[in-house]
């Protein structure tokens, strides 16, 4: 914990970072009759998680201390870059969380595309597997995990932890997605090191897990993404996508998107996603595709 908040400096700050975005850039609609550039408290408030009156009282320099969870969830909302990030930390009274590559904060490149992404499954993805903001199609698919906390927030510890975890992939696609779960966490971890939350990742899943240790012990390293591949639904049964990936310059975080040729059986099902919406079950593991 730094000194204080500097309540004038922070609701000066949120006035401006909310007053510089427009409704598209968050994956909103204009609509008709917006008398002043920006976004609208109320919007800022509902994309966040806080109620409007909460943020009101930010912007008028009489709120509380916000938390780090609700700093967070602003830095998000309102595109911040990681230097804006800390500064807004720094305004109320937190010291700036470590760069250490697996936070939760999302790069503003990747959720400017997740933004305009409405019609797809599309998720970003942290190194460890990590799902840190999904559009509602792939939570559609792969259920929500962003509220998950500790290891299991990881696609790749509930994999090897939760069996239910598996219904996502066909039986005979899971000895191969183990494979590649495995090889994505080793490339982490020789970027992250030992002490770092992905060897914290690979102690507790050597101890969890015979499966993992034996692949573990195969020592692969690989960024995988299969190109195609085949996921099922609970209601609509195997929907077979392509998988494009974009990654951040330091390949810290991956937003992946899934897409199926047009008029095809796999893109009417994916349109289906929006209508069924997203389903009470445990299988979920985007891969790292």
């Amino acid at each position: 914990m730094m000194e204080g908040v500097n309540r004038a400096e922070l609701a000066a700050f949120l006035r401006t970072r909310r007053e510089a975005l427009t409704p598209a850039d968050v994956g909103l609609s204009g609509g008709p009759r917006r008398r002043a550039a920006g976004l609208r408290r109320e919007e800022v408030a509902q994309l966040t998680g806080m109620s409007v009156d909460y943020y009101t009282r930010l912007e008028q320099s009489r709120g509380p201390q916000p938390s780090p969870q609700m700093l967070t969830a602003l830095a998000r909302t309102l595109r911040l870059s990681d230097d804006e990030r800390d500064y807004l930390f720094r305004l109320a009274g937190h010291a700036a969380p470590e760069r250490t590559g697996i936070g939760e904060h999302v790069a503003p490149g990747l959720l400017r595309v997740l933004d305009r992404l409405d019609d797809t499954p599309a998720m970003v993805l942290s190194r460890l597997g990590e799902t840190l903001v999904a559009n509602r199609l792939a939570q559609a698919i792969f259920g929500d995990h962003t509220a998950r906390t500790g290891l299991a927030r990881s696609d790749i510890y509930r994999w090897f932890t939760e069996p239910g975890a598996r219904l996502i992939y066909p039986p005979g696609d899971r000895d191969r997605q183990s494979r590649a779960l495995v090889a994505n966490l080793r490339a982490a971890y020789g970027v992250l090191g030992e002490n770092s939350p992905a060897g914290r990742m690979v102690a507790a899943l050597n101890v969890a897990s015979e499966e993992f240790a034996g692949l573990w012990a195969r020592h692969e390293v690989a960024r995988r993404f299969e190109d195609h591949k085949t996921l099922v639904h609970p209601e609509l049964g195997p929907i077979e996508v392509d998988c494009q990936v974009l990654f951040t310059q330091d390949e810290s975080q991956v937003l992946i998107v899934l897409t199926a040729p047009p008029r095809s059986e796999a893109a009417e099902k994916i349109r289906l996603l929006g209508v069924v919406g997203a389903q009470r079950f445990t299988g979920a593991s985007p891969e790292a595709p």
